[in-house]
């Protein structure tokens, strides 16, 4: 695993498949790397074997997936080679309606409405089910935006890692999945009912909420370790979120622009596209021939119904620019500072069967 926070997600990510009746939202597990021959396929190898009612698959059409998918007895689908489906343009596009259905099936209540049988009536089909998805790359950004992102990475010389047999493997991890079922469900309605503290807050917390509230059942370190895995693996989402995102990427800039000049309340036009043209690790400088200009950003900050207009400055001159307010409530909203880390309460424990509590 490429770290311990990992780890833990996955960890806890395999027990909560085991509770999905319990969840109003079932986070999706993006196991992604920048090429092949990162073990994608040999985790996934091992969650297939320790989740509740696997499913997987490596190219399937829509149809096939909803009608897998039971509301009494959720599937946990698994996607192997997800970059043949999303990897391209051409491909996203084919695949749209599968994207969607992924999309749907991560929070409660959002069937998919087919028109079947003889009299042509339209029928709802149950769409919510975890779900991993494994390939080279990111996957579509609303698939990232739902899921714990486990980032993979080639093994340098030095490292070990065993082999997987699977006649040879298999039984030990069937026996974790039992535990897993056996110490689980019991507590269906106990988690149904508890509404952890979240380190984060809006989509990130309703996809990290079941992990968190299977670590509050196990007690002992491991609300503290999903806590930690939490807030350390979703800033690093949010800052490749940054770099991917134009606009939200620009937004930064201007942060970091008006900063620069020690936050003053209004700045020149052809000041901010400067300290824009000259960040060498943005890419506003090849933006266009001539880097970016007035009318690009213009377009780029329209979207947040931002725009310049002339503006008297301290020495008396006038000229396009913007004031930092206008930029506070999209600052506020689509690229916030980070939160200092809070404390988490210990919740009681309830201990796996066959462990000391």
């Amino acid at each position: 695993m490429p770290s311990e926070e990992a780890l833990t997600a996955v960890t806890l990510w395999v027990a909560a498949t085991h509770l999905q009746r319990a969840w109003q939202h079932a986070p999706r597990l993006a196991i992604v790397a920048p090429e092949k021959r990162c073990g994608k396929s040999r985790l996934l190898d091992v969650i297939t074997e320790t989740v509740h009612n696997p499913l997987i698959t490596v190219n399937a059409s829509p149809a096939a997936i909803f009608r897998s998918i039971d509301d009494d007895d959720p599937i946990t689908l698994l996607v192997d080679e997800a970059d043949t489906l999303f990897g391209t343009t051409k491909a996203a596009e084919k695949n749209e309606e599968v994207r969607g259905l992924i999309n749907a099936g991560h929070q409660r209540n959002r069937p998919t409405l087919r028109v079947s049988g003889p009299e042509h009536k339209p029928q709802k089909f149950p769409t919510f089910a975890m779900a991993a998805l494994a390939g080279i790359g990111d996957l579509p950004d609303t698939v990232m935006d739902r899921s714990v992102v486990i980032r993979m990475r080639r093994r340098v010389d030095g490292e070990k890692v065993a082999h997987f047999r699977t006649v040879r493997d298999t039984p030990a991890l069937h026996a974790i999945r039992d535990r897993l079922t056996a110490w689980l469900q019991p507590l269906h309605a106990q988690a149904m009912d508890m509404e952890p503290a979240m380190p984060v807050d809006d989509r990130a917390a309703d996809t990290w909420e079941p992990l968190v509230v299977i670590a509050d059942l196990a007690g002992g370190e491991w609300p503290t370790l999903v806590r930690t895995a939490c807030r350390i693996m979703t800033d690093y989402e949010a800052g490749q979120d940054e770099e991917g995102g134009t606009r939200t990427r620009l937004l930064v800039g201007i942060r970091r622009a008006f900063a620069a000049e020690n936050d003053p309340a209004v700045l020149g036009t052809k000041r901010l596209l400067e300290h824009l043209n000259a960040d060498k690790e943005a890419p506003w400088a090849e933006y266009g021939a001539n880097g970016l200009t007035p009318r690009a950003l213009q377009l780029l900050l329209k979207p947040y119904g931002i725009s310049s207009a002339n503006r008297r400055f301290p020495d008396g001159t006038q000229a396009k620019g913007f004031a930092r307010n206008q930029f506070l409530d999209a600052w506020k909203r689509y690229c916030p500072e980070p939160k200092p880390p809070a404390e988490s309460a210990q919740p009681v424990a309830e201990p796996l069967p066959g462990t000391a509590a």
